[in-house]
């Protein structure tokens, strides 16, 4: 009987360790004479990931919304700081653990577990928790070489190198603070597959951001690249020779050392030993589990990251809740008020957790989502629900302010529903917005710009993917219906679940290709009768130069725009000339199936861009519909026919137009040009933005590109999909609905955004002292004049904190930008993309 325990908990990290405490915490609080549960772990001592961090690593306490629920000591601290508190707690609570027992199997049933030791030991539960966590299964970075000598898959202590040239890859937690500590004496290029650091902590993304942009600093990152192959060559200074895919291309790296941190997959084989299922053959599947963690197996609870949960509040919280579960007590997890706030203004009294369930069951891409992942959307989207006008809006609405009200004071505002009425329009043709929306309950009607047709989208859809994915303005009316309930979540969160969820990014791939197909050639078709059509359109991606297609060649297929911006060229006796533009959302070679097959322009693309290809036979099958969009489809053409052909017999415009593109202009929505033939430089323009933003210019006249005359000044271009928006950690840029990209006041200047925008139209500036009025500078001479820099403010020249600062085309402003108002002669003017070809034949003129 010595041997028989309620529960048996295998597995010492943090979800472990805290599950044992909160059992040895129940057994002092019931007098129990003998341990009710025993801890086991293979590893020698308790807490073997945190173990093998590197030397001085900081552990973080977040998420920093949830409060921590165990009987074992954390906050936030180094490695060393964290082990020491729980050491100390684990001898003050007497856990009863036996280390360096690896286990080899569990058999049996619910009150008759076996767990059987690799010594021949057998230990006897009612119950089994497993908390083995993921780190003895590294992921592999999946290219020849990957093996070779140089190529390691953990960094315990990165003093061991010192003036190496390595490279770390991946773009989560561990890979950002590996390179981090190694930056401190050694050259280290960090490797993310993305365009953006999406899955790590907020604290370890501006510490990076920080790093990258600090010219002091050892570390540089290569974005969008992936390894291809690696070899070893011991007689080289530099062994590792690594051929990198870049978005510019392949590049080869000559290095001492590669650190692949790109995380961990489940210990599949011994799981499903057990009887445990997992619900897919996907590498990384987690086993499906109930509310209180108990997999398909009763009796055997699953907690910590092979529940999905990898964060170490997360997993302590897990192991405190599992162990009064097992004991009977009824828990509510520590989450359950962020999310009541969350739902507080819904119909009916369902608890979180069931209204959680609800809406899994009901949205087809919230099944895909394992459970950390869902409630993770939830606790950073907004729920809204629309109610019909009258006294049951007013009195929900009032019950949602005096729960907000309640929060006045708070450092940190906890989220709560969003009430709207019914038919109210949820965002408009036109508007810039990159949140993402889905349909729990009721429906939405959309209405596209060019149709007065509306189409009805019901519970379990979604909608707002195109402008996520491709940053174009908003291309439809969306209303709320009756009931409709809806979880908006912003891009951060879309864009990290897309990146960690392949079967999710599919679904919204799959579904941005239907209304693509919709949108341009069969409105009134449903997504079922595009299913094979769509099936067949491949996403293509291009770097920046790289062609679609060439002069001369004949067409087999279209190409719908996604992202970027695609220049059209022809030759001629001077060479090529660029004869069009096209942006995110437009068609692109649509003419080679519609006419003459033979290509008259060569398409490339102008920056980073995306296209969905659909060949010659889709394209005729959606002609072939009653319901196609034929004479959109001719007017449309016959419009870029005359674009076209009013650049080439405009040679010196289609060179203007080459220049314009060069400087970025193809990703603007709305750029400052200058005529120099109309300007006579009095420096109204930047005086007039300085006063409109406190004493700071945010224009250069003076610098900038010109050409003939036309003359394009540092000022913002507030681009399609703006670079600054990019890893800002506190998401202090926003774009407002009208498109222009602002800062707001929560910016911590990092200088991210200064470093990621490629027109240097952002800088990182104090506050300036506040000037006095025109009045007192007119009659008493107080402080400078108009235009002129006031100073700092209260900390001084040279003191006080950065923040930073760009145009926001005087977003608000009455009359539009203070820079074009003020310009005595015309000179100054703000257009966008549809406006250049006019501007360009106005300039040749």
């Amino acid at each position: 009987m010595a041997d028989k325990f309620q529960v048996v908990i295998v597995g010492a990290g943090p979800a472990g360790l805290s599950a044992a405490a909160r059992a040895a915490e129940l057994d002092s609080k019931h007098g129990r004479a003998r341990p009710s549960y025993l801890l086991l772990d293979g590893f020698g001592l308790p807490a073997k990931t945190i173990q093998r961090y590197q030397k001085g690593k900081p552990v973080m306490d977040e998420p920093g919304y949830l409060d921590i629920r165990s009987d074992l000591r954390f906050s936030a601290g180094t490695r060393e700081q964290v082990l020491a508190g729980w050491v100390e707690d684990i001898r003050r609570l007497r856990i009863n653990a036996r280390l360096s027992a690896t286990v080899s199997q569990i058999s049996g049933q619910r009150g008759e577990f076996r767990v059987a030791l690799g010594d021949g030991t057998v230990y006897t539960a009612e119950h089994v928790v497993l908390a083995i966590g993921l780190e003895g299964n590294p992921r592999k970075i999946g290219a020849t070489g990957e093996e070779l000598e140089g190529v390691q898959y953990q960094l315990d202590d990165p003093k061991e190198y010192a003036e190496e040239k390595i490279l770390v890859v991946g773009a989560g937690d561990s890979a950002i603070e590996n390179a981090l500590a190694l930056a401190q004496q050694n050259d280290v290029w960090i490797i993310n597959r993305g365009k953006e650091f999406s899955r790590t902590k907020e604290a370890n993304l501006t510490k990076v951001l920080a790093a990258l942009n600090d010219t002091s600093c050892r570390l540089q990152c290569y974005y969008e690249t992936r390894i291809s192959r690696i070899t070893r060559d011991p007689g080289r200074s530099r062994p590792l020779q690594v051929t990198l895919q870049t978005a510019a291309g392949d590049e080869v790296f000559e290095g001492d050392r590669i650190i692949a941190r790109l995380g961990a997959e489940p210990p599949r084989r011994f799981v499903e030993s057990i009887g445990i299922t997992f619900p897919s053959e996907r590498r990384d599947a987690l086993p499906a589990l109930s509310q209180t963690y108990e997999s398909n197996v009763p009796g055997i609870y699953i907690i910590g990251s092979l529940a999905g949960y990898p964060l170490i509040k997360q997993a302590m919280n897990q192991g405190y809740d599992v162990i009064e579960v097992i004991n009977g007590n009824q828990i509510r997890p520590a989450d359950y008020p962020l999310l009541e706030r969350q739902f507080h203004g819904l119909v009916g009294d369902r608890d979180p957790d069931s209204t959680l369930q609800r809406f899994k069951q009901i949205v087809p891409m919230f099944r895909e989502l394992n459970a950390l992942a869902f409630r993770e959307l939830i606790m950073e989207s907004e729920v809204i629900v629309a109610y019909p006008a009258g006294e049951e809006f007013e009195e929900v609405r009032r019950r949602m302010e005096a729960l907000r009200a309640a929060d006045a004071g708070r450092a940190r505002a906890r989220r709560a529903t969003r009430v709207i009425r019914e038919g109210e329009v949820i965002y408009s043709p036109g508007e810039f917005g990159t949140s993402f929306y889905t349909i729990v309950a009721g429906e939405v009607s959309v209405q596209p710009a060019d149709s007065a047709a509306s189409v009805p989208l019901g519970r379990g859809e979604f909608f707002g993917e195109s402008s996520l994915l491709s940053g174009r303005p908003r291309a439809e009316r969306v209303v709320a219906g009756a009931g409709c309930v809806l979880v908006e979540t912003p891009r951060r969160t879309m864009i990290k679940l897309m990146s960690s969820n392949e079967e999710l990014r599919a679904g919204i791939d799959w579904i941005f290709i239907v209304r693509e197909l919709q949108r341009h050639f069969v409105p009134a078709a449903n997504p079922r009768e595009l299913r094979d059509v769509a099936a067949r359109v491949e996403v293509r991606q291009y770097r920046p130069g790289q062609v679609l297609f060439k002069e001369g060649e004949t067409a087999a297929s279209l190409f719908v725009l996604r992202s970027g911006n695609v220049s059209l060229s022809r030759s001629g006796p001077a060479g090529q000339r660029l004869v069009a533009q096209l942006r995110a959302g437009q068609l692109v070679g649509e003419m080679g199936l519609m006419g003459d097959a033979v290509r008259r322009e060569t398409a490339s693309a102008t920056v980073a861009s995306e296209a969905l290809e659909l060949k010659r036979p889709e394209f005729i099958a959606l002609c072939r519909r009653p319901d196609a969009r034929l004479g959109s489809l001719r007017r449309d053409a016959a419009d870029r026919s005359k674009d076209i052909a009013r650049m080439a017999v405009q040679p010196e415009a289609g060179a203007l137009i080459d220049f314009m593109m060069s400087e970025g202009l193809g990703e603007a929505t709305n750029v400052l040009l200058i005529d120099e033939t109309l300007c006579v430089g009095c420096d109204n323009c930047e005086k007039a933005c300085a006063e409109t933003h406190g004493g700071l210019s945010r224009l250069n006249r003076r610098a900038g590109a010109t050409f003939a005359h036309v003359h394009i000044p540092v000022a913002c271009r507030h681009c399609e999909q703006p670079h600054c928006m990019k890893d800002c950690p506190p998401n202090s840029i926003r774009r407002s609905a009208s498109g222009e990209v602002f800062i707001d006041d929560t910016c911590i200047g990092c200088g991210n955004c200064q470093s990621n925008c490629p027109y240097g139209v952002i800088r990182m500036e104090q506050a300036p002292t506040p000037k006095a009025g025109l009045l007192q500078w007119l009659l008493l001479g107080r402080g400078p004049g108009p235009g002129e820099h006031a100073g700092h403010g209260a900390h001084g020249e040279g003191g006080g904190k950065k923040t930073a600062v760009k145009c926001d085309a005087c977003i608000g402003l009455a009359n539009g930008p203070a820079c074009v108002k003020a310009c005595p002669t015309g000179a100054a003017m703000r257009i966008g993309p549809e406006r250049y070809i006019d501007f360009i034949e106005k300039a040749h003129r």
